[in-house]
């Protein structure tokens, strides 16, 4: 287990000076100065980052109301929008304690961090099934509404000596608790139990995002030392463990779920599977087998419907064909990271707003 890096002390005067929570903001509204609430805050910028100032150095700032709605793609997931004042809250924590605390991450613990986005995961999934024979994939259940909060509080009070900044990361974290029943019972739990152990992140969150992360780091060191696993990565709840015979893998799945159980934490009985490379293995949307990789049926059923309502509100007046033809670019880029150059010419024809999408070089060529 690697060694700890020392708590970080002295972090509140920099997440609430007002240069901080200009940058904040300014990363918050990036890509939706229009919307209301936006318009709203940066008509009385000033003032509004003065208020948010003298609310978090008083210690009386309160987060609002979340607001939820459902995302069908690529599955159901209820997400939770904050209100913008506190996203640009959630920006200024995030941009002085992520930093430090990042460096502590393995190289191979993918999402959410800048540089370390699904593409990279998948090539980097890609030359494991390559150079091993041997794969752990394991899923973990429901895993942001599961998490315990008294478990990540014990690990960023290890990790951070600044008792403000604990006090600011306890208010969101309450904030966004669940009240529902427990989603898994373990030994020892009553029925009390669910009020007693407050649980869940909201996704959609941007502080959600980052200590979902450092939920799991401690795990990501643990298996990564263990015997005989020759690689390992995660993907926010997806974990892939490598090796050339199936013993240090049967081993590391104990492990796994004697790791997760003590942060109350249960693996999918159904994503969990231990198997050779050699029969292939799906990954961030993607299905990699005898050397190729090939979007996943799921993936290109969401990005065939997606053509299909660009083409129609294109003909209803209600999109324009300079904004779909920037969907059909994402969705170009996206499946160039597999081998699929004569896929994407026949999935793309029939559109004319995707006419002369440049023909970008597929994975196996880059």
């Amino acid at each position: 287990m690697a060694k700890s890096p020392p708590p970080l002390r002295h972090l509140y005067p920099r997440i609430t000076s007002f240069p901080t929570l200009l940058a904040a903001f300014r990363k918050a509204s990036k890509g939706k100065r229009y919307r209301p609430d936006v318009l709203a805050f940066a008509a009385n910028l000033e003032a509004e980052l003065f208020q948010l100032q003298h609310e978090l150095q008083s210690f009386t700032y309160a987060p609002g109301s979340y607001r939820q709605f459902l995302v069908r793609e690529p599955k159901p997931r209820l997400v939770s929008a904050a209100p913008f004042r506190d996203r640009v809250v959630h920006h200024a924590l995030i941009a002085v304690i992520a930093p430090p605390l990042e460096r502590h991450f393995i190289p191979t613990s993918y999402a959410n961090r800048c540089g370390y986005g699904s593409h990279r995961a998948l090539r980097r999934f890609a030359r494991a099934c390559h150079d091993y024979r041997w794969i752990l994939q394991a899923d973990i259940r429901l895993y942001f509404p599961s998490i315990d909060h008294l478990v990540l509080i014990a690990q960023l009070e290890r990790r951070i000596a600044c008792p403000d900044t604990l006090w600011l990361l306890a208010v969101i974290l309450a904030n966004g608790a669940s009240g529902g029943p427990a989603i898994d019972a373990f030994p020892g739990d009553t029925l009390l139990t669910p009020l007693e152990r407050p649980r869940g992140l909201p996704i959609g969150n941007l502080t959600s995002q980052f200590l979902a992360n450092l939920h799991l780091d401690g795990l990501d060191h643990h298996l990564q030392a263990l015997p005989g696993v020759k690689a390992s990565l995660r993907y926010v709840d997806d974990l892939a463990l490598f090796a050339n015979q199936p013993e240090p893998l049967q081993q590391a799945l104990a492990v796994l779920q004697a790791d997760l159980a003590g942060l109350r934490l249960k693996l999918h009985p159904n994503k969990t599977h231990l198997h050779r490379t050699s029969i292939g293995a799906s990954f961030v949307g993607f299905r990699l087998i005898g050397g190729r990789i090939r979007p996943r049926n799921h993936s290109l059923l969401r990005i065939r419907r997606g053509l299909r309502h660009c083409d129609r509100a294109i003909a209803q007046r209600r999109l324009s064909k300079e904004r779909a033809r920037a969907s059909a670019l994402s969705w170009n880029a996206h499946l160039a990271h597999g081998h699929t150059l004569q896929l994407r010419q026949r999935l793309f024809a029939p559109y004319s707003f995707c006419a002369g999408l440049p023909p970008l070089p597929q994975y196996g060529d880059i």
